[in-house]
């Protein structure tokens, strides 16, 4: 793959484009200076797993902007396409879930030039489909996290949100989270970088601060 159709990495700054939307015209990821933004592609509209994405995704519309996080969406159908498939949308109900005005800009990729930019076009699975691919850029327009999904599986939500909390987490208060941490549970601190720092840990436990051993030491976190 040649370097200007290379997908990014995390670490990566995250490509820019502009596009139309069915929000308006963006200017990515200027226009999200500030914010989190989780960038989602899906294979097409009117597609069933698909609806039930963003089904999800618009009724936690909410909860995101409460983590200064914006939704935005892509696929390579046409912005008529997006509107119709939107309104349609509005019309269903599912696992609980109706009547949802999917509010975050759509973003119309007929070209596929976003698509190709992010690595969302993977011929193994499809030629002219997207698959279900989620970045995670952080406020700085950095990538932070990438996820996979193949074009049968739809996504876990709750789990993109958890990434959302934890990246947070960790950058807030210079600390890493272990296997399957929620909001509140014990956080892993960085671990010890000389014999020194090690010895002291393990010497000096506290209520606050333990470890399993020099180079494993949490800490509680407020319930």
């Amino acid at each position: 793959m040649d370097q200007e159709n290379r997908m990014p990495l995390i670490g990566d700054k995250a490509p820019s484009f502009e596009a139309v939307t069915t929000q308006g015209s963006i200017k990515f990821p200027e226009d999200y200076a500030g914010k989190w933004v989780i960038l989602f592609s899906h294979p097409a509209d009117f597609t069933p797993v698909c609806t039930t994405e963003f089904m999800t995704f618009g009724s936690m519309i909410d909860e995101f902007k409460a983590l200064n996080t914006e939704l935005v969406g892509l696929s390579v159908d046409s912005i008529y396409s997006h509107i119709a498939w939107l309104r349609k949308i509005q019309e269903l109900e599912w696992n609980g879930k109706k009547h949802i005005n999917v509010t975050f800009p759509l973003i119309e990729d007929i070209r596929m030039e976003v698509a190709n930019k992010y690595g969302m076009i993977q011929p193994g699975q499809s030629n002219t489909q997207a698959v279900r691919a989620v970045f995670v850029i952080d406020p700085n327009g950095v990538v932070r996290t990438i996820l996979y999904y193949p074009l049968s599986t739809g996504r876990n939500f709750d789990e993109i949100k958890r990434i959302i909390l934890a990246l947070q987490k960790a950058d807030a208060d210079a600390c890493a989270t272990p296997a399957d941490w929620r909001p509140g549970d014990d956080v892993i601190v960085p671990t010890a970088g000389s014999c020194g720092v090690a010895k002291e840990r393990m010497d000096n436990q506290s209520e606050n601060q333990y470890c399993l051993d020099w180079f494993m030491c949490f800490r509680k976190e407020a319930k």
